[in-house]
């Protein structure tokens, strides 16, 4: 699906989400089942937001294992507002990396001793730079990581991008990889065959994590305020389907 057609779209609210047999049946994962103390978590953001969409309560799990975590940022997220007056693309890439600081401080991250590497690739343009990523990564995995990102078939061209590159370098690497829907709440239907359920895990969050993914979130204000007569880029709808007491995680098996 296009960028235009999940903006087109009215959206699945999270009421009809919980009538989804393949989310109920998806297992129960805790964050430390997943990432256990020494194994390193490695993320990569298309966006600036979406390492708190994806995965902020995750992140919050790991505060005083900063070194264990790797965040790569692949884009500042210009191309979020086009044809704004407002947000012009040079005023978003340089406010988007600063919501992003602030998110991470916020879930109690200590920016000092996080590995954040940003690539400064150009937003919406992704899919071109797939050979780039892949090797990139090749370059930065290790054995045991867990490799992170947005689902292949998330519905934006860079998210999309991103999970085949992660996928590709997870391959040649022989490391676990992590897809996480995002857009795919918002278009996709309940129980959509589209979406790889014999893969999900439902990674539980506890009241804590959710209430500060939530303040992280809060923390993009330029994607979750209207601009003039267009509504935020994130609605609320995906908003709340993305603030449950679980993250939906797209889960490779373990390397053997």
């Amino acid at each position: 699906m296009s960028h235009n057609l999940i903006q087109a779209a009215q959206g699945t609210p999270w009421s009809t989400w919980q009538h989804s047999a393949h989310l109920a049946r998806a297992p129960w994962l805790r964050p430390e089942q997943l990432c256990p103390a020494g194994r390193r978590l490695v993320i990569l953001a298309p966006h600036p937001d979406d390492e708190i969409l994806m995965a902020g309560g995750l992140l919050a799990s790991l505060k005083g294992r900063e070194q264990e975590v790797l965040l790569i940022s692949a884009t500042n997220g210009e191309g979020s507002h086009p044809h704004s007056s407002q947000w012009t693309e040079r005023r978003l890439r340089h406010q988007r990396p600063l919501e992003s600081r602030h998110a991470l401080q916020l879930l109690g991250l200590d920016l000092n001793l996080l590995d954040w590497r940003r690539l400064n690739l150009k937003d919406g343009n992704l899919p071109h730079d797939e050979a780039f990523l892949v090797n990139h990564l090749a370059q930065l995995l290790k054995p045991g990581d867990l490799l992170l990102t947005t689902w292949r078939g998330d519905g934006h061209c860079d998210h999309e991008a991103a999970g085949r590159a992660c996928a590709q370098a997870a391959q040649a690497c022989r490391v676990q990889l992590a897809e996480i829907p995002v857009w795919a709440w918002h278009w996709a239907s309940c129980d959509d065959a589209r979406l790889p359920w014999p893969r999900a895990r439902r990674l539980q969050l506890c009241d804590a994590f959710l209430a500060l993914k939530r303040q992280a979130l809060a923390a993009h204000a330029s994607q979750l305020q209207p601009d003039g007569e267009h509504p935020p880029v994130v609605p609320e709808q995906l908003q709340a389907c993305l603030l449950q007491p679980f993250e939906l995680v797209f889960l490779s098996t373990e390397p053997s």
